[in-house]
């Protein structure tokens, strides 16, 4: 397997459901449409994927399908972060012999309190000797309520089995200080799309974004304008998706993000339970925000 290129934007991608099963028809349809917008790859089980509400089974079920509806020149990454070490192993090779290219693997966090940067090196030292395919960290505070320092970055970017990080933390001068300390080679990834501009500005190799499910045009050109120094546009475009990034993240998470794959001609389908989905209020601000965006248009005659 060729070695993983993370430079570009990978949507961390809605996982379709119909009822209660995994609709691999509409993952499908959608991997379909996605690989023609210029991203470099997709991430499933993320955060965004309801990874916490699947099975066993159906984490293996959903990489195995998204594996064969991508093409070739789409890399496929796992998100595979469990609580227990042995467990993150267990599931990292298994995405790895289904055909992942690389493992997402967000830090265990339900003990956080005893999570500090030398469990977490333990951790992520013992994952990434065993794991058969290569590691990208996975900072993201808002869900797991501990932050991976720059310290504890720096160490373990010095590991060969360990290519990158995504941050989601929203915060540019830690996104600054993962790139100043880490490794040369050890790609910093811009987990938020709020934060998109001024990461690649500050030499970021690309972005997971959750904007890219939706604008993934939006997501590459604004990656592609900043990477050739043309700020002024990038900085344009960032501004005008910057209302539609708070709408599918941080307002309305996912059941907003799914509604609004819906509304792109997407399949964004249900949530599910214990997530709701939005009630009419919700989609009409959330239609309204979109097409303030130019992401979808009034249809007349």
């Amino acid at each position: 397997m060729p070695p993983i290129d993370l430079e570009g934007i990978f949507p961390p991608i809605a996982t379709p459901f119909t009822g209660k099963d995994l609709a691999f028809d509409k993952l499908e349809a959608n991997i379909a449409r996605w690989s023609g917008t210029g991203i470099r790859g997709i991430v499933a089980l993320g955060s965004n994927g309801e990874a916490a509400f699947l099975s066993e089974s159906e984490k293996r079920d959903l990489v195995r399908a998204a594996v064969s509806a991508s093409p070739e020149n789409l890399s496929v990454i796992a998100g595979t972060g469990c609580e227990s070490t042995g467990e993150t192993v267990r599931l990292t090779n298994d995405c790895a012999r289904l055909g992942a290219t690389a493992a997402l693997v967000l830090p265990p966090h339900f003990f956080a309190s005893r999570m500090n940067d030398a469990a977490l090196y333990a951790h992520y030292r013992r994952v990434a000797d065993a794991a058969e395919i290569p590691l990208i960290l996975y900072n993201v505070p808002k869900f797991v309520h501990l932050t991976l320092s720059p310290d504890l970055v720096s160490r373990l970017s010095a590991h060969p089995n360990i290519i990158g990080i995504k941050d989601s933390s929203g915060d540019v001068s830690l996104l600054g200080e993962y790139i100043r300390r880490a490794d040369k080679d050890f790609a910093v990834l811009v987990g938020t799309a709020g934060a998109l501009f001024a990461g690649i500005a500050l030499g970021c190799t690309g972005g997971i974004l959750a904007l890219a499910n939706v604008a993934p045009e939006a997501c590459v050109k604004i990656f592609a304008l900043a990477r050739s120094g043309d700020y002024e546009r990038a900085r344009t475009l960032q501004i005008r998706m910057l209302p539609v990034d708070k709408a599918v993240t941080a307002v309305y998470g996912v059941a907003g993000l799914k509604a609004a794959l819906d509304m792109t001609g997407y399949f964004g389908g249900q949530v599910r339970p214990p997530l709701l989905p939005l009630d009419d209020r919700e989609k009409n601000a959330l239609e309204g925000i979109l097409k303030e965006a130019g992401l979808i248009h009034d249809h007349k005659g």
